[in-house]
């Protein structure tokens, strides 16, 4: 059953009425409506019922905080670690119990393709997901959004990883860029459109 709403009428309030006779009376995202069980007065778009049904979109809160460099490169090591270790240990296991030295070193040389392929995917799956970011990130409390502050998809993610090249390029330069602008975006942040967060400042 629908709940039923209280709304904000030239400052006062009015109802409860049901979200059909909310609809009926032309009810605007940015109109003040309150259920009984809510504690006080939200914006119409600010209630997930109202969104479903009256089709209101929930606006992105822009970014105020960003992650500083020093916690994108701990964030970056624990995903280095992570992705290694999940790479080389069953490798090295293998190379360890198998007395065949080609199979060692075939194995050994495909960890210089396999742990970069991985750590794309990884960031990428991370990144695009409920999350926003890869375990290091989550770690450290930031993640990554769009430049409004919205989650990315998962083309937008491969997108940023993939630019990462150009930060790489570029002898690590484009990752200094995080010192040199107030969004303390790196090369890579810019070219794809991205931001890397936090909630508030620690």
């Amino acid at each position: 059953m629908s709940q039923l709403y209280y709304l904000v009428v030239k400052g006062k309030p009015e109802g409860p009425f049901t979200v059909t006779q909310l609809k009926q009376k032309g009810l605007k995202a940015a109109d003040f409506v309150k259920t009984k069980e809510m504690v006080d007065y939200k914006e119409a778009h600010e209630v997930p019922e109202l969104r479903q049904i009256l089709g209101f979109k929930k606006p992105a809160v822009i970014p105020q905080y960003f992650g500083s460099f020093d916690q994108r490169l701990l964030a970056a090591v624990i995903d280095w670690l992570t992705v290694s270790g999940a790479c080389i240990v069953p490798v090295f296991l293998i190379v360890l119990l198998s007395p065949r030295s080609l199979m060692s070193m075939v194995l050994t040389v495909s960890l210089l393709v396999l742990v970069p392929l991985l750590n794309l995917v990884y960031h990428v799956v991370f990144e695009a997901g409920q999350k926003q970011g890869t375990f290091g990130k989550q770690v450290l409390k930031i993640k990554v959004t769009n430049e409004q502050g919205a989650p990315i998809s998962v083309a937008h993610a491969l997108g940023r990883n993939l630019s990462k090249i150009f930060s790489v390029a570029t002898f690590g330069i484009g990752y200094l860029f995080n010192f040199f602008n107030k969004r303390q975006q790196c090369l890579h942040d810019m070219i794809a459109g991205t931001l890397v967060v936090k909630d508030r400042l620690i």
